[in-house]
């Protein structure tokens, strides 16, 4: 194998210029320009094999281009991205390409060291993976890579609920979601009644993405909400709010009630059939029911109570009655009520019962007045024949008979409410048909209700027992002296007698001698009849002085 002049000065050439660069350990070795061995040219040809690579090795890397632009942008305005490679000698050809394949400029840098400029509009289509293409001398080399994230600001911001409309029942789940129209890389805001919902404020709010969430609501979360959709950009923000969206928290209806009144009008009577509950959300229907037959129905727009008319006989059993309301999840239905009217009559009866606090101490009475007959008695109490309080001037303001009174039970109870001396008399009760003011009164007895001042100061005392115990105490007292006074009698008799049998015994031995015993025995016969004439005087003293000890 022959080896040209030409080849080996040109192969002495790459080996300097690779050493020049630093790219060999060892200085290259000499070569004679006319004669070279074979087996010497075939030895340095792996050397020059390995040196060309590193030629072009050096070569590539030392373009280095380096690419600077946004990696997010709102949709609209331009941006720029930045390429150079530094330290290149011109010219340098620089391309900005998209996603790998699709060059989206070119521009060129005839000084050396110029910075090529790609400006470009930013659409939805904008967004992907930029880099730079740079060739200088034959030598082509790829930059870092950008990507793109192209913002889209929100617009045409609307709230949306689930349930819709935006309607839900106290316990239910409520959802509402903020949408937009167009927009992207979007954080959102919740307003609740123009009150920002935060971190602090969010129960029992819960934010997933786009939706604010109530797991159960109440009453209390019923207003108007709104939300703003933002997105922003190197700390510039686009916002986007809604109209703001009323919400409704319905409440469940209670069972219903019913009641049942009479009115007469002329010479006829009209009864009048009450239906509501005590909670809810209007609009309700409500329905009556006859004997399990629908007879009418109306709608409480505005409150939950609703009124039906119908025909009533006096004495007469017009049937059972119900309410039934209906909403678009419930139907109760009450319990059932008779329209039948019966007049007062019978017996009117009242009844004292008095009050004691805890530590015994009288404080109020209270009357109750027992009718045996009538569907809707009217009470009247007197007291001492004068009505309270005046019937015919309920409005006046005159003193009234008794201030401290008040009435319970549609006026079935009266309640002093104050003791005193000035509450004492007599008091009776008195009713009629409340839907006849020309009708009879039917009157009780009179009951006498007495309150002294000794009543007082020991209702007002303390250590005051009650009645029953009293009354215990009272028989107990009276037993206890009935026994002493009958054992002091027996003491007092038995010690008059056992006195009165050793002082005639003493002077009956003084007046006889001790010698004369028939003296003695004719002593003692007279004496005998004498002892019994004494004993009689002395038992008949003894009963008077008896009678006077007791």
């Amino acid at each position: 194998m022959k080896l040209t002049a030409q080849y080996v000065i040109c192969l002495q050439h790459m080996c300097n210029t690779l050493a020049s660069l630093g790219k060999l350990k060892k200085p290259c070795p000499k070569v004679h320009e006319r004669v070279m061995e074979k087996r010497q040219a075939l030895h340095f040809l792996p050397v020059l094999a390995v040196a060309s690579f590193l030629v072009k090795i050096s070569g590539s890397s030392s373009l280095r281009p380096v690419l600077t632009g946004p990696d997010l942008a709102f949709s609209g305005p331009r941006v720029v991205f930045h390429c150079v490679a530094a330290n290149v000698s011109p010219p340098v050809i620089y391309e900005l390409i998209k996603d790998g394949r699709v060059r989206i400029g070119r521009d060129r840098d005839f000084q050396g060291g110029q910075v090529a400029l790609f400006p470009i509009k930013v659409t939805a289509v904008s967004e992907g993976s930029y880099h730079c293409r740079a060739t200088a001398g034959g030598t082509r080399e790829i930059s870092n890579s950008i990507k793109l994230r192209v913002v889209t600001p929100p617009s045409y911001t609307r709230v949306t609920s689930e349930p819709f409309p935006p309607v839900a029942y106290e316990g239910s789940r409520m959802a509402l979601s903020c949408d937009v129209e167009m927009g992207s890389h979007l954080s959102y805001s919740w307003f609740f009644n123009r009150k920002e919902i935060t971190s602090s404020t969010s129960l029992p709010f819960h934010f997933v993405g786009n939706k604010l969430l109530v797991e159960r609501v109440t009453p209390e979360y019923a207003g108007n909400y709104s939300c703003s959709a933002w997105s922003s950009v190197n700390e510039i923000k686009r916002i986007s709010s809604s109209t703001e969206v009323q919400v409704t928290i319905k409440v469940y209806v209670s069972k219903p009630e019913i009641s049942f009144s009479v009115h007469k009008e002329g010479t006829g009577y009209h009864g009048n059939v009450t239906c509501w509950s005590t909670r809810g959300s209007p609009p309700v229907n409500f329905y009556l029911l006859l004997d399990g037959k629908e007879v009418d129905s109306a709608t409480a727009a505005q409150t939950l109570a609703a009124w039906f008319l119908v025909v009533v006989v006096p004495e007469l059993d017009m049937g059972e009655a119900r309410c039934r309301v209906k909403t678009e999840n419930q139907d109760l239905t009450s319990d059932p009520v008779n329209l039948e009217v019966v007049p007062v009559g019978g017996n009117v009866k009242v009844e004292v019962e008095y009050l004691y606090t805890a530590d015994s101490k009288l404080t109020t009475a209270r009357l109750s007045c027992h009718v045996s007959r009538g569907t809707f008695p009217y009470i009247s109490w007197l007291f001492n024949d004068s009505v309270l309080p005046s019937e015919s001037h309920p409005d006046s303001h005159i003193q009234p008979i008794l201030p401290h009174i008040a009435f319970a039970d549609r006026r079935r109870s009266l309640v002093l409410t104050k003791l005193s001396p000035e509450e004492s008399g007599y008091y009776r009760c008195r009713a009629r048909d409340n839907y006849n003011d020309a009708g009879p009164w039917v009157e009780s007895a009179a009951e006498l209700v007495q309150v002294t001042v000794n009543s007082m100061s020991q209702a007002e005392s303390s250590t005051e027992t009650p009645p029953s115990e009293s009354f215990c105490m009272n028989i107990t007292e009276a037993v206890a002296i009935a026994f002493c006074c009958f054992v002091l009698l027996i003491l007092v008799v038995g010690s008059a007698c056992v006195y009165k049998m050793f002082e005639n015994k003493q002077a009956h031995t003084n007046s006889v001698p001790a010698n004369s015993d028939a003296l003695q025995s004719e002593l003692t016969h007279q004496s005998g009849g004498n002892m019994a004439d004494t004993t009689a005087t002395d038992c008949d003293v003894q009963n008077q002085i008896t009678e006077v000890t007791v």
